[in-house]
């Protein structure tokens, strides 16, 4: 029993050394601009304009508005993007001559102006396939591609997602403001479609390897649980070929924001950046571009080619109630059909219930509800298929 009150005296000692940390922010309001984009060649260009953010800023986005946008070549040239949301600018597709460079150049509204390095266009190879392998914790999705002539070498990835799922329950009625009505067909809000962006930074390199191929590169992993692969899922993924530069970019970028959060990560760096403010060249500018045509490859997934043991889960906790529209029909409902004939009101009414003694109308005696979220899909989605699905 004496050994042990050594180590007991050492972990108090421990506990307490341990001191709660606030750490001091800096106090600077500047907000540096973050460029995102790529120049293509067989698909529109799109660059989101934003500008940083202090850590403790509640507010995400800070879009950067009514800025003049242009895609310079080093022979002259040059093509206009249009603001087609706030922050973000877009061009349609662009015959850009493989023998020539080009950058970027943004002249924000205060006037100042930045621009890019030239680069060179570095066109992607096809991809070969878009996999997946349902394990017992999700779907785990891959790619795979290759060049023959070694000279990609360096690949990033992003993708969409689209799914279709549908309401917790089939909601038959709604309400105009004064009563209820039956729904059409064309008025259903039980099934719908989803859709979601990649937020995550998904690069490889074969650099190191004798032959530039790319096998069951990673891209996205889907819980067993989700209702993204409930009724029938599809992936759009995007190859970027990158120069050893901008992989650099990429790779630094990552480590900074999704590689933290244990005492064996690396430490937060600068980013290295090949856009310069012209007005003030010791003003730090955020982002990389890249130039050059994308490859694309799609693929759907349905729930017969996953494990029997997949088990997806509504979102969100839902229940029936009862509402009468007759209380004297049967016994006082906890909530009043008022409650559900309001048009904005934040509950549904479901199906309905036709309870002795019937009305005269023929219309229900009364009806199951519930919340919105659980009875309307459209809150989540829309409910005309995107033209790509089959």
């Amino acid at each position: 029993m004496k050994k042990l009150i050594p180590w007991a005296c050492v972990l108090v000692a421990m506990l307490a050394c341990k001191k709660p940390f606030t750490p001091t922010l800096v106090t600077d309001n500047t907000r540096f601009l973050v460029v995102e984009g790529v120049i293509t060649g067989n698909d529109s260009t799109i660059v989101h304009l934003s500008r940083s953010k202090k850590v403790d800023t509640l507010r995400t986005v800070f879009p950067e508005s009514n800025a003049v946008v242009n895609i310079e070549s080093d022979a002259g040239s040059s093509f206009g993007l249009t603001e087609i949301k706030a922050g973000e600018y877009a061009v349609g597709v662009l015959n850009l001559d493989a023998a020539h460079k080009y950058r970027l150049s943004v002249k924000t509204a205060d006037g100042k102006k930045y621009v890019s390095d030239f680069v060179v266009l570095k066109n992607s190879p096809a991809i070969d396939s878009v996999g997946f392998v349902a394990k017992p914790e999700g779907l785990q999705i891959y790619v795979n591609a290759h060049d023959n002539a070694s000279k990609t070498r360096y690949y990033r990835w992003d993708y969409t997602e689209t799914w279709q799922f549908h309401a917790q329950y089939h909601s038959a009625y709604y309400s105009n403001g004064m009563g209820f009505q039956a729904r059409t067909v064309a008025q259903q809000v039980y099934s719908c479609f989803g859709n979601d962006t990649s937020s995550t930074i998904v690069i490889a390199s074969t650099a190191k390897l004798a032959n530039d191929i790319i096998y069951q590169a990673p891209i996205t992993t889907i819980a067993s649980t989700s209702e993204k692969i409930e009724q029938k899922y599809s992936i759009l993924v995007k190859q970027y070929a990158l120069t050893s530069d901008a992989y650099s970019f990429w790779q630094n970028l990552q480590k900074n924001t999704q590689n933290l959060g244990s005492i064996f990560d690396v430490l937060p760096s600068q980013t290295q950046t090949n856009f310069h403010c012209v007005s003030n060249p010791n003003e730090l500018v955020i982002g990389y571009l890249s130039a050059g045509n994308i490859a694309y490859k799609r693929i759907f997934i349905t729930p017969d080619q996953l494990l029997s043991t997949y088990s997806p889960i509504y979102p969100s906790v839902c229940v029936l109630d009862t509402a009468f529209q007759n209380p004297a029909a049967g016994p006082p409902p906890q909530k009043g059909e008022d409650i559900l004939v309001p048009a904005a009101s934040i509950y549904m009414p479901v199906r309905g219930l036709y309870l002795p003694p019937p009305n005269i109308n023929g219309s229900p005696t009364a009806y199951t509800f519930s919340t919105r979220i659980c009875s309307d899909c459209t809150l989540r989605g829309k409910t005309s298929p995107p033209p790509f699905w089959r």
